[in-house]
């Protein structure tokens, strides 16, 4: 590309929006899409850097102690009076006024110790926030939903659905990476601060056990400790209900602490409720799942994102079918485009290698500065919410001729107008850390969306390109229709959201699973009704 067209180029971007771009990441946005958290890494390698030099200024500074505490040995462990020398009793003398003096106020390690403080500080402002450990231990406790990962088999680093007595493999990581107690900890505190305790107590369990096997080795990296994980499992299990899992913790974590009265209350008083109520000793409660009052469609939803992908089998419907597309379109005709219908009600295709590798790698490239936190209409205002983490930039086809290209491809397949205000900018999202967005409508259900500002009419369908492949979930299911679509890599998949009638179709309500694995990248085309008069001519028929 030359200077001129790269200049072009830029100035195409710098239209899209008069913000910021979100290269300069807002905190607490790390965790909600994964090229965010890929760029945490930068930061990390500078951490790394300042450690490195600090272990070798503290290396150097240890070599010279070991040095002195050998010399000073070596003349102790003479068997002669080191006294009846006068030099050797002057060098004792010495050592005492003086030497042992500068060993133990040198500068050296404060030096040390401050230049690592020093570069941390620059380094600080670009760490993520305590709102992204926040949200990535949510992500955890959401894939330990959706896909009934086991809590220990995690903390091990492998990922299994536990269903009564039986163990299934969902995903084998090439690199196993286990989970420190302090690890375990954190999650479970997420979950305790939540005052959930459906996910705390397994988190905090793990974290108990572990510290537990490490016989209270400490680490320097650590936040916790075997008392902390004691005093907040011990309460969780008494909001739970279960007061003698409380007193048993409890009297193990006074074990280790005797002095703390706070303990020793809650030890009484869990003594005297078990005296006054015998019964809570025996029963075992059960711990109910936290309530998702928007999601009514939770366990449809989670079913099918445990089956990483559910579309019908062409030979059990003979309606579906695969074909080459052409469309009558001159545009395909020498090149046509592998059609596979997965679904007739609502009508659902996947179009197999929509976009090239280097055509996927651009949208993203173009994209990724300009990533902010997705949003959703919630009536007239769009706001970011914890059922749909991801972030998202928008495309004009200005941004390169190949963004053109990409929307002629799309009009020549669907046949429909999608020149703006038709259809909407190419919108770019990449998924977070456990990143999902619940089931939804992609066409406005409210007289006040604001999907209506763009005086074209709603949204009557949608052209969802997977611009990357993933390792593990991330299947696109549709909740009524009862079928899931696995990301299929440079695929686009393509269905009708509104009726003929100009009516929403019910049964395109969909949803992304969550990401088990991997590094999720979409784009979206979403079309309107205007401008598709005679191209998806309108019907009285509510079947149509």
């Amino acid at each position: 590309m030359g200077s001129v067209a790269r200049l072009a180029a830029l100035l195409a971007v710098l239209a899209l929006r008069a913000a910021d771009p979100a290269g300069a990441v807002a905190g607490g946005d790390t965790f909600s899409a994964l090229t965010s958290v890929a760029r945490a890494l930068a930061p990390e390698r500078r951490l790394l850097a300042l450690l490195r030099r600090y272990l070798r200024g503290e290396e150097a500074r240890l070599r010279d102690l070991t040095r002195f505490y050998d010399k000073v040995l070596s003349l102790h462990e003479d068997s002669a009076s080191p006294v009846s020398n006068p030099l050797l009793a002057f060098t004792l003398i010495k050592r005492l006024q003086s030497d042992w003096r500068n060993v133990v106020h040198s500068l050296e390690a404060s030096e040390n110790i401050r230049a690592l403080k020093d570069g941390y500080e620059k380094v600080e402002q670009d760490l993520p926030a305590f709102e992204d450990l926040e949200g990535a231990a949510r992500a955890l406790m959401r894939l330990q939903d959706v896909y009934m990962l086991n809590v220990k088999g995690l903390a091990r680093g492998v990922f299994q659905r536990v269903t009564g007595s039986a163990v299934t493999d969902l995903y084998s990581p090439r690199r196993l990476v286990s989970l420190t107690a302090d690890d375990c900890f954190q999650v479970g505190k997420v979950a305790y601060d939540m005052g959930d305790y459906y996910h705390a107590i397994p988190w905090l369990e793990e974290a108990v056990g572990l510290f537990r096997g490490s016989h209270g080795q400490w680490n320097t990296e650590d936040e916790a400790s075997l008392e902390d994980a004691l005093d907040h499992l011990a309460f969780a299990y008494f909001q739970a209900g279960n007061v003698s899992c409380a007193l048993s913790l409890s009297r193990e974590f006074l074990l280790y602490s005797p002095d703390n009265k706070r303990m020793a209350r809650n030890v009484l008083k869990y003594e005297k409720l078990l005296a006054e109520s015998p019964s809570w000793a025996a029963a075992e409660p059960v711990i109910q799942r936290p309530n998702v009052p928007h999601l009514q469609t939770r366990a449809t939803y989670e079913e099918l994102c445990q089956t990483l992908g559910s579309q019908p089998t062409h030979y059990q419907i003979p309606s579906l079918y695969c074909s080459y597309e052409t469309s009558a379109s001159p545009y395909l005709l020498l090149q046509p485009v592998r059609k596979e219908v997965i679904h007739l009600e609502p009508y659902v295709v996947l179009y197999h290698d929509f976009v090239s590798d280097l055509e996927a790698q651009k949208i993203r490239g173009f994209a990724e500065p300009w990533l902010q936190r997705s949003v959703v209409a919630s009536g007239e205002k769009q706001l970011a919410v914890e059922y749909r983490i991801s972030k998202s930039a928008w495309l004009k086809d200005t941004v390169d001729p190949m963004l053109v290209t990409l929307d002629h491809r799309i009009a020549a397949l669907t046949g429909l107008n999608i020149q703006p205000p038709y259809a909407e900018y190419l919108q770019v999202v990449n998924y977070g850390i456990g990143g999902h967005y619940e089931p939804h409508f992609d066409h406005a259900t409210s007289p006040s969306s604001p999907l209506y500002r763009m005086k074209s009419g709603n949204r009557v369908a949608t052209f969802m390109i997977y611009l990357s492949s993933v390792e593990a979930g991330g299947a696109t299911a549709f909740i009524y229709a009862n079928f899931s679509v696995p990301v299929v890599k440079n695929a686009a998949l393509f269905w009708w959201n509104l009726h003929r009638s100009g009516e929403g179709d019910g049964d395109t309500l969909h949803a992304g699973c969550p990401v088990l694995v991997g590094d999720k990248w979409v784009a979206n085309k979403w079309i309107h009704e205007y401008g598709q008069e005679f191209r998806r001519p309108c019907s009285s028929s509510p079947e149509d």
